[in-house]
């Protein structure tokens, strides 16, 4: 994994083979910041990162500034590297272990851009919007974003905004 933007711009990341993830490619993550930056400026953000992984869009979002990051993951070992690395580099993230879906149903913040990268096997990926909505977890123009698969549609939830592809990677936008 690499930082793309920002203040660790071109930074190369090893993450141990232990942890199982699958981090969103380059290209897909390019195209989503791309995206992003015509509509946010970052050290504005605070940022909620989802099924985290290995942490490439929460540093990504920290490198390039964004105010906070509460990256979330249900493995000891993501979280416990995800914040290694944030505190090595001077990041504001932290990392918590907790499930996804249970962080959704007893969200503490609200949150200026919501990320979500669930497994795209995961039952129930459809709920991640209606869990942020019902709960109201995005401040006011707040945006989640899930990246899914292509077979994957959450088009017919009310804040479903567009869904940009990238190769095979779908990312589906939703506004407050």
């Amino acid at each position: 994994m690499r930082i793309i933007r920002g203040k660790y711009k071109g930074k190369r990341i090893l993450a141990p083979k232990t942890i199982d993830a699958r981090p969103t490619t380059d290209f897909a993550k390019e195209g989503l910041f791309n995206t992003l930056e015509n509509s946010y400026f970052f050290d504005e953000l605070d940022v909620l990162d989802l099924f985290a992984g290995i942490g490439s869009i929460s540093l990504e979002f920290a490198s390039r500034g964004a105010k906070s990051v509460d990256a979330i993951d249900s493995s000891y070992q993501s979280v416990k590297f995800i914040q290694a690395i944030s505190d090595e580099l001077g990041l504001p993230v932290k990392a918590y272990k907790n499930d996804a879906f249970r962080y959704l149903e007893k969200p503490y913040k609200k949150y200026d851009l919501i990320f979500a990268d669930p497994p795209y096997t995961l039952e129930g990926i459809e709920n991640i919007a209606k869990l942020v909505f019902e709960h109201d977890m995005l401040n006011e123009n707040g945006t989640l974003v899930i990246e899914h698969d292509r077979r994957v549609k959450l088009d017919n939830h009310p804040a479903y905004v567009k869904t940009k592809k990238y190769g095979k990677v779908n990312f589906s936008f939703f506004e407050k």
